[in-house]
């Protein structure tokens, strides 16, 4: 699947939190990690090992039971976070894309034994399987998301960050901010205290990438493509509460 057909699914993808155990079939299966090795890159230096795994695989502390688990590790450098978010958001919605539910696990742990079968740092846990809810939402009304002024200084319709507004996050948090200038989209994060630091630190750089993702799928739908680059004159932009991220920039 091409990626001008995943962004179609940004409008309809939802967490889907009950699952039905029955395993998926083994053409699925093969699909799904097909698809994985497909994914487009964040950055270009970064390792990353995605692993689909059974439902023992996985211990999560949350009430959460699927079949089927993708685990992700990376070589930790970076912008490594950001860069296992955006890569595996794109695996989110090829899963909305062919009727299969998924949802973040902030709090899944893979067993020992898949640990050990990589080098790399374990970063997160995506559950998949047959949905027990309905998968996708019926209208774009059923988002609970911040109103587009207050995730950017852009106060009218924009379809880049339109599709951004949408991105999933940990808690709904939505922990982005977009300075748009001219072709070039500076991405904020949220600054956290000491306290939201040790919870929410992590996941929101993961969040980064998911939104930077959804920045990418608007951008190729029009036809354009996006790079990551260093803007100097925004890393020193001091914005309150949020520090710089990187600045995207469509083409």
């Amino acid at each position: 699947m091409d990626q001008t057909n995943l962004y179609e699914f940004i409008t309809k993808r939802k967490s889907i939190r009950k699952y039905d155990l029955t395993p998926l079939d083994q053409d699925t299966l093969g699909s799904i990690t097909s698809y994985m090795h497909t994914v487009k890159p964040l950055y270009d230096s970064i390792q990353v090992d995605m692993k689909l795994v059974s439902q023992n695989d996985v211990n999560n502390l949350l009430s959460i039971n699927a079949p089927h688990y993708i685990i992700v590790s990376s070589e930790k450098k970076e912008g490594y976070l950001t860069h296992v978010g955006f890569m595996l958001q794109q695996v989110d919605l090829f899963l909305s894309s062919i009727g299969i539910g998924s949802c973040w696990l902030g709090m899944g742990k893979p067993s020992k034994s898949i640990l050990t079968t990589s080098e790399l740092e374990f970063v997160i846990v995506l559950a998949l399987g047959k949905s027990k809810e309905p998968l996708h939402r019926m209208n774009i009304s059923e988002f609970k998301r911040k109103p587009i002024e207050a995730i950017s200084n852009v106060h009218e319709e924009d379809s880049l960050l339109s599709a951004v507004r949408l991105a999933p996050s940990a808690t709904n948090s939505q922990p982005w901010y977009f300075i748009r200038s001219g072709d070039r989209f500076h991405a904020y994060c949220i600054k956290n205290n000491m306290v939201k630091a040790i919870l929410y630190e992590k996941m929101n750089k993961i969040d980064m990438g998911i939104a930077i993702c959804h920045l990418w799928l608007a951008a190729v739908h029009t036809h354009k493509n996006m790079k990551c680059i260093q803007d100097m004159q925004a890393q020193g932009t001091l914005l309150s509460g949020y520090t710089y991220l990187t600045t995207l920039q469509i083409q």
